[in-house]
């Protein structure tokens, strides 16, 4: 159980590379894509962010990300994912 959320619309450099399996490299990346406007969900980084796909998302919303608010697990599906239930 993470110790506290941190919010990837607003996590630092520093707080970003603590997450394990960010670096310099994918922290700029989404320091980067971050400038263009906040993330609206978790959908919303994975597209925009190189190098975040569904498998590392997975690991930093269990490590404690946020996006919105909102843990990967605490989104709501979208209509694809639903249409395949």
């Amino acid at each position: 159980m993470p110790a506290q959320a941190l919010e990837l619309n607003q996590a630092s450099e520093a707080e970003l590379d603590s997450l394990l399996g960010v670096g310099p490299s994918l922290s700029s990346r989404l320091l980067q894509a971050r400038q263009q406007g906040p993330f609206k969900d978790w959908r919303d980084l994975i597209q925009r962010v190189p190098g975040i796909g569904p498998r590392s998302a997975r690991k930093l919303s269990a490590q404690g990300a946020t996006v919105d608010g909102l843990s990967l697990d605490g989104m709501p599906p979208s209509t694809a994912e639903r249409q395949n239930e």
